[in-house]
């Protein structure tokens, strides 16, 4: 009888202090993201500047107009079933290739302006970055 709780006692201290590493490695990551993710209005704007993105689907660039600072990278993704293309209404600025579903289009706005483009294919489809 001794040893059946001497066992008992030993496999619960053992639980106890499982859990107890376990709620602490919780911790520190939890701790470790809050700090992590405090940004200065500084990052915020890297942040904010470093990627936007434009999806493609229904025959739609949504969103159809978007907003953004210099320096930006804007990404299309085709979601939709057919192919498209992005390409600046002027033929130069930027263009890609025909996008199928799950294709991605990267384009970096460096200068402040109004960029109408569209879809070579389906020129019904219009779309316009305004570039700050």
């Amino acid at each position: 009888m001794n040893l059946w709780r001497t066992k008992r006692t030993l496999v619960a201290w053992a639980i106890r202090s499982v859990g107890a590493v376990f709620a602490l490695a919780i911790s520190l990551t939890l701790a470790g993201r809050a700090v992590g993710s405090a940004s200065t209005p500084a990052t915020a704007q890297q942040e904010n500047a470093a990627a936007k993105e434009v999806n493609i689907d229904n025959f739609t660039f949504v969103p159809k107009e978007l907003t953004i600072p210099a320096g930006t990278q804007v990404t299309w993704t085709n979601k939709d079933d057919d192919v498209h293309t992005v390409v600046s209404v002027d033929g130069k600025t930027f263009k890609s290739k025909g996008l199928d579903t799950g294709d991605k289009f990267s384009f970096t706005f460096k200068d402040p302006g109004k960029y109408e483009y569209l879809c070579s294919i389906h020129a019904q489809m219009k779309g316009t970055i305004i570039v700050k």
